[in-house]
């Protein structure tokens, strides 16, 4: 065999073991970080992973022990994007499957909430909720962080079966106008599609 073609070989080897160490490099650096779901939370192991998830995008809050707190929406997306990996006290695994079911019997309208949580994440906003605002959620402009600015919007999410009394309608526009934020009715359909409408406060 000519040695020019030895050498050519030799030199493909060589780049295919570099190329193979690059993706095991990879695969390590997108291992997801382990979480333990327990009552009402999710609760991520102290790590640079778990500091960057809130330090990028404000998933959860950092815990006095270094550890992330999610909430149950903020656990689920993550989980379906295979950015934890949850367990249970006990160390056992647990599905999205098992997840949901768990959810909803700390939070019966779970699934409809999550279906606006998920969308507007996709979208590429931060969602927080806004219980302290008497809203389900507060949304930040897209590149704004909690306490870089105020959130633009509160919203409510709502099955396209229910039905909402004027008095609740307004109730929900009040608490937008006090609080100065836009108001957004998320109605979600049995496909969990949302479709969006912006209600405004106008006086006479």
């Amino acid at each position: 065999m000519p040695i020019k073609s030895k050498i050519t070989k030799k030199v493909k080897k060589q780049v295919k073991k570099k190329t193979e160490v690059k993706v095991e490099e990879t695969k390590t650096e997108k291992k997801p970080i382990k979480a333990i779901f327990t009552r009402e939370r999710v609760v991520a192991e102290n790590s640079d992973a778990s500091r960057d998830l809130y330090n990028t995008s404000r998933y959860g809050i950092i815990l006095e022990d270094g550890k992330l707190q999610l909430s149950l929406m903020e656990g689920l997306y993550l989980l379906e994007k295979e950015k934890i990996k949850l367990v249970d006290g006990r160390g056992k695994k647990i599905s999205k499957e098992d997840f949901i079911l768990k959810s909803q019997k700390f939070e019966p309208n779970f699934w409809i909430r999550y279906c606006v949580f998920k969308d507007i994440r996709n979208r590429g906003y931060i969602i927080k909720t806004a219980l302290k605002f008497g809203a389900d959620f507060r949304v930040y402009d897209r590149g704004i962080k909690p306490g870089e600015d105020h959130a633009r919007w509160i919203i409510y999410p709502v099955h396209e079966g229910e039905h909402l009394t004027w008095y609740e309608f307004a109730a929900k526009n009040r608490v937008a106008h006090s609080t100065r934020k836009r108001l957004l009715i998320g109605i979600v359909d049995d496909e969990g599609d949302v479709t969006y409408y912006e209600i405004a406060w106008k006086r006479p």
